[in-house]
């Protein structure tokens, strides 16, 4: 071990010791402080039991101390999940918003995978399920969306509704499709199916129904 000390290192020794010298000054032995409770005309012979209290009061102060440490850094903790909470919910509401349907894409077809066709008009008397292909743009890949149809008849009435949630999304652009299937009784004339997201419509369509 070198005992060489630099001028740093030799200041700060004599700091140390004066500090060591001036703490054990302030320190009392037990024949001061009975000198001193003298003085003030109070009993010497509870010494030890008010030094007992006052180390129970000193460790509950600490314990309190460490409690409120805890305390802080628990709501400090809490704090920083709901503010990352509130930011994922931020971000997917924004995702949400971006997405929308490509107007070319949108079909009625006979078939669940159909690319191609485009009804116009639908023969009840064939009893058909329908389905509304729709691709959707700038989907948020890595989550699943609500989605929901709604088939109006001519008259104005609700007809049928499909809610329905999709697989895991793979990639920006996805395609999806709702279903209703039509019979003799359903409605003449000019019906409107429209896709939407929450409350957001995405998609619609009107056709014809003979």
């Amino acid at each position: 071990m070198n005992d060489k000390l630099t001028p740093k290192q030799l200041n700060q020794l004599i700091a140390e010791v004066e500090r060591l010298s001036q703490a054990r000054e302030n320190d009392l032995d037990r024949e001061q402080v009975k000198q001193i409770l003298a003085e003030l005309n109070l009993p010497t012979d509870n010494i030890d039991e008010a030094l007992m209290q006052i180390r129970r009061r000193e460790a509950l102060a600490s314990e309190q101390q460490q409690k409120r440490l805890l305390i802080l850094g628990f709501g400090l903790a809490l704090l920083s999940l709901i503010g990352w909470g509130s930011w994922q919910f931020f971000q997917h509401r924004q995702a949400i918003a971006r997405v929308s349907a490509d107007p070319a894409s949108s079909r009625l077809t006979l078939e669940r995978y159909d690319s191609v066709n485009n009804l116009s008009f639908v023969d009840r008397q064939k009893s058909p399920t329908i389905y509304y292909q729709v691709k959707l743009q700038q989907t948020p890949i890595g989550r699943r969306l609500q989605l929901g149809c709604n088939w109006t008849t001519p008259e104005g009435q609700l007809a049928h509704q499909n809610r329905y949630q999709t697989r895991t999304i793979e990639k920006n652009a996805w395609s999806t499709r709702c279903r209703h299937q039509f019979g003799t009784t359903s409605s003449l004339g000019t019906w409107q199916v429209e896709m939407f997201l929450g409350d957001r419509i995405l998609s619609q369509t009107e056709f014809t129904v003979k």
